[in-house]
């Protein structure tokens, strides 16, 4: 006997497996039938999961899908690095909003 599993998931990823399935000779269910089977036989995910090595430029890491953003580019991470080492060593000029307004004038 069997039993019916609801499972939810975006309509183009559903999509997508469904051909590839489809290739392998086998539909959804059965396909998910043999990942389950390998999970319990193994007792754990029976592939590797795992995050994306993240990013470092500058000593800091770049958010993922931020890779290409000039934010992050190197020689601005410097030059951020570097104003961030002349505020903490007190090498700035701090005015209030009504200071800047009166410079723009």
């Amino acid at each position: 006997m069997t039993q019916n599993v609801n499972i939810r998931m975006e309509p183009e990823l559903k999509k997508q497996a469904e051909e590839l399935f489809s290739e392998l000779g086998m539909n959804m269910s059965t396909a998910f039938t043999i990942f389950v089977r390998q999970a319990v036989r193994q007792r754990k995910i029976p592939f590797e999961i795992s995050a994306p090595k993240p990013v470092i430029r500058a000593g800091y890491p770049v958010p993922p899908g931020e890779e290409d953003d000039p934010f992050y580019s190197k020689k601005n991470l410097r030059h951020l690095q570097k104003a961030v080492k002349e505020v903490e060593a007190g090498k700035v000029v701090k005015k209030n909003m009504e200071e800047l307004l009166e410079m723009e004038k």
